[in-house]
């Protein structure tokens, strides 16, 4: 729950509409283009490119990279993060977690949701509940029980958490979400050994 601030950013972004091996893809070939090389244990792996780094690739290399439409957005960002128009530092020296959803939401690529998940993983706002649709289902499901699930608002849901869970609803959000997912895994299994 305390990654790399510039790593959630980037890694966010590359996440709208899309899926996790595609992402994880994605990452691994930008690791390895742009990030420095390490040695351990026989076997070589990448660090994350930092912004200056990562500064080197143009929005044409990321797309090479599999970006697609989120390329300009990536290189936008490191421009700004770059050229100091976006402080890193100033965001986790921030106390007000309304105010630095804020300055998130001025990044290219960066929406309410990507803003709350880099808000619960790389700055320990553990208050804020990130909202995808396994957690709307699971929310809905528990909670709501509305018939027409994607009717229910994300208001409504933000409610429920801050009133069942407080201060530490982002890591309420994290056990939901994995309850919710391995629940499908289980039922793909249990169906799979059926038939």
């Amino acid at each position: 729950m305390h990654q790399d601030l510039w790593e959630v950013i980037i890694s966010f972004i590359i996440s709208a509409n899309n899926n996790i091996p595609r992402i994880k893809g994605i990452i691994e070939k930008m690791a390895k283009n742009y990030g420095k090389p390490i040695q351990w244990n026989h076997t070589c792996y990448y660090t994350f490119p930092t912004p200056e780094e990562l500064q080197k690739a143009s929005v044409e290399d990321l797309r090479k990279l599999g970006l697609g439409f989120r390329d300009k957005r990536v290189h936008d960002v490191v421009q700004m993060v770059v050229d100091g128009t976006f402080s890193l530092e100033d965001l986790q020296q921030e106390k007000d977690t309304k105010k630095v959803r804020e300055k998130l939401l001025t990044l290219p690529g960066v929406g309410p949701k990507v803003a709350d998940c880099i808000l619960l993983f790389a700055l320990k706002r553990y208050e804020v509940f990130p909202i995808d649709v396994w957690v709307r289902r699971v929310m809905n499901e528990l909670y709501v029980k509305n018939p027409k699930e994607e009717k229910v608002s994300k208001a409504e849901i933000e409610k429920i958490a801050t009133e069942k869970y407080g201060s530490l609803a982002g890591l309420a959000q994290q056990y939901l979400f994995y309850w919710k997912r391995e629940e499908k895994n289980r039922k793909t299994r249990i169906v799979g050994k059926i038939t």
